[in-house]
């Protein structure tokens, strides 16, 4: 079976070269993805686990990354527990029944992840048979927090105020709703794995908008909650957010074996405040792939040059691949990060 560098790096061990892959690696900048979506919704190929399987698999064919990830939706858990979720043209999600008060959380339904989100994991079954042990596959969900506030804000938000008013207001409804989630989160993370996936990373992309006062008493118990559970599955996992910079000692503190951060703080700075006792993932701004190839060159060094080899760097964006993203310049980094190699 072949070593994958991408789980030796998650692990802390020492690879001959830095794993590479992308969020959002799957997506509108490829033309295969285009050409299936323009037939399908993106909820209609999240359904179809044939479709997801292939969408899955274009990236790790195209560009060479040593890490495949399930091509899924963080909102999907949310409507077997009773929220009507559509993806509006130009709007993103939008949940059109939000979550409001303490009624609203008490009237979520438990899920049965194996029956109600089925199609993922028939998803990852077919990835993992396709892959066939050249590539791993990660399963993902999103955070708590992060599905709390899509839940809340009824989509996507720039201010939080409902999120805030809902925590500051009534914090025993909104610890309900985020032990009501985590659980939901935890049942499917952990069928992922039993389907074959072989890492999870946990996306709280939006947990930048809270203060380490804020983040401490109102998310920290839910996220710790939810790695401790996910230890069990014995697969290292990932914690990431965007706009973590006042944040990295506490998500820590959550959990994770890696810890992904952003662009917005050096990684080295990152990896001491987190402790050379985590991997690390990171962190390439996503603009930096529009940038000229010499600069795009030069920044990939930047980072490469400041995790110095130590065992237990990742490499990947600070968040996701922008829909107009080059394919050449995603292809170009991973060919660099390649030939670079690993150790000091």
């Amino acid at each position: 079976m072949v070593v994958s560098v991408f789980l030796e790096a998650a692990r802390r061990r020492p690879v001959p070269r830095t794993p590479v892959w992308f969020m959002r690696q799957a997506g509108r900048y490829m033309a295969e993805y285009r050409a299936i979506r323009s037939r399908h919704s993106l909820l209609e190929i999240c359904a179809r686990p044939e479709l997801a399987a292939e969408v899955t698999l274009q990236p790790v064919e195209r560009l060479g990354v040593d890490a495949a990830i399930l091509f899924s939706d963080i909102l999907l858990p949310v409507v077997p527990m009773g929220l009507d979720l559509e993806f509006a043209a130009g709007e993103g999600p939008v949940i059109r029944n939000p979550v409001k008060d303490a009624g609203d959380i008490a009237r979520l339904r438990p899920v049965d992840v194996e029956e109600s989100l089925a199609s993922v994991l028939e998803t990852v079954r077919l990835v993992r048979g396709a892959l066939d042990g050249r590539t791993p596959l990660l399963g993902f969900a999103g955070a708590p927090f992060t599905l709390a506030s899509y839940v809340v804000e009824g989509g996507a938000s720039r201010s939080f105020v409902k999120v805030k008013r809902l925590l500051y207001g009534d914090p025993g409804s909104w610890h309900a709703l985020l032990e009501k989630l985590a659980r939901v989160i935890g049942d499917l993370l952990l069928a992922q794995v039993r389907a074959g996936a072989q890492a999870l990373q946990v996306f709280d992309s939006w947990v930048g908008a809270l203060s380490p006062e804020d983040y401490r008493s109102y998310v920290l118990p839910h996220s710790r909650a939810l790695f401790e559970r996910l230890a069990s599955a014995g697969v290292p996992t990932i914690h990431f957010g965007v706009g973590t910079a006042t944040l990295l000692e506490l998500l820590r503190e959550a959990g994770g074996d890696v810890i992904g951060v952003d662009w917005r703080i050096p990684l080295d700075a990152a990896w001491e405040r987190v402790g050379h006792d985590r991997a690390i993932q990171g962190n390439l701004d996503p603009a930096a792939l529009f940038a000229p190839r010499e600069e795009l060159e030069r920044r990939v060094r930047v980072i490469l040059d400041r995790a110095g080899g130590r065992p237990g760097h990742i490499f990947n964006l600070g968040h996701g691949i922008l829909p107009e993203t080059p394919v050449e310049s995603v292809r170009a980094v991973v060919d660099l990060v390649h030939a670079h190699g690993s150790g000091p």
